[in-house]
């Protein structure tokens, strides 16, 4: 078992059904991606999760236990809709969550500072929260979800409203934070992020896990078997026979690059050795996998 793992868990609004009998296991250690539409049903297992619903029928462990409230303590949760007390002053503010998260005023105080001057934000320790831009809002978010060190973190678009300076960093530290032992689970349509982040995902649509993987794994699943060469030589590739159609190539000075669509049951070696049977010098040589994005648009519109 992962550290959090479903068993056929089912979820109804009235008629509508949010989660159909949905099991999934996050392993632990890794940064694990919600993906869908809108709709789909990741807000409702993340609120599931978090322990803010209850599923109508089926099981949630948490590190292969049954999930009790005290597992709370040891997830940090930036949701999508922030929520921060305005009139409060942001050094305040922060020290209120984290004590909310069973830590000490002066333990609070020492954690926070540290990430105050890591974002460089040492000067916004006494300002109000009305006083922010939705950016600065968003770094004391995050850091007041992550700073009590949980076992595992939701963030759900932890990007959204960041510059690309900003984004980065905050990339940036989520990666820290798995070295560091975290599990983080990524609800996001960001599928630049997924790609850049994620080590595995699921993908919902209508209620349903559509399919859940690697990402890696789950590109290629999903490639048309096509590779990209380079090469160089007074030839063509069009002039070799062998296990590949040539799809185009392009030649600039003798330097082409060609796509080839392997035949089915053949292999990228098979294929390269063929080609340099033939005298044409490679340069290189790699499988082409579809974008995450393109995964994700092929599998929800065949889904609709």
């Amino acid at each position: 078992m992962g550290i959090i793992t479903c068993k056929e868990i089912t979820k109804k609004f009235g008629n509508f059904t949010a989660l159909n009998s949905v099991s999934l296991d996050i392993p632990q250690g890794k940064i694990f991606g919600l993906l869908g539409p809108n709709g789909a049903g990741k807000t409702t297992l993340i609120r599931i999760i978090n322990q803010i619903s209850l599923p109508d029928s089926g099981e949630l462990f948490f590190n292969g236990k049954p999930v009790e409230p005290k597992d709370v303590e040891r997830i940090g949760y930036l949701p999508e809709e922030r929520g921060l007390y305005k009139k409060m002053k942001v050094g305040e503010q922060a020290i209120y969550l984290a004590r909310l998260k069973g830590m000490s005023t002066r333990e609070a105080t020492a954690q926070l500072k540290e990430w105050f001057v890591k974002f460089n934000i040492q000067g916004w320790w006494d300002k109000k929260v009305e006083e922010l831009s939705k950016g600065m809002a968003q770094k004391i978010q995050f850091i007041t979800t992550v700073m009590h060190k949980p076992e595992l973190l939701i963030l759900d678009e932890p990007f959204s409203g960041f510059d690309p300076v900003n984004a980065q960093i905050i990339r940036e530290e989520i990666l820290k934070l798995k070295e560091n032992g975290a599990t983080i689970i990524l609800s996001t349509h960001n599928m630049e992020s997924v790609e850049e982040l994620c080590d595995n995902i699921a993908l919902f649509n209508k209620s349903h896990v559509v399919i859940t993987g690697g990402v890696d794994e789950i590109r290629r699943k999903y490639g048309n078997n096509n590779v990209e060469l380079v090469y160089t030589s007074s030839q063509d590739v069009k002039s070799v026979r062998g296990v590949f159609k040539v799809i185009s190539d392009v030649d600039q000075s003798g330097r082409h690059t060609a796509v080839l669509a392997l035949e089915e049951g053949s292999t990228p070696n098979e294929a390269i050795k063929e080609i340099i049977a033939q005298g044409l010098t490679v340069n290189s040589f790699k499988e082409l996998v579809p974008r995450m994005n393109d995964i994700f648009i092929k599998l929800v519109t065949e889904g609709a």
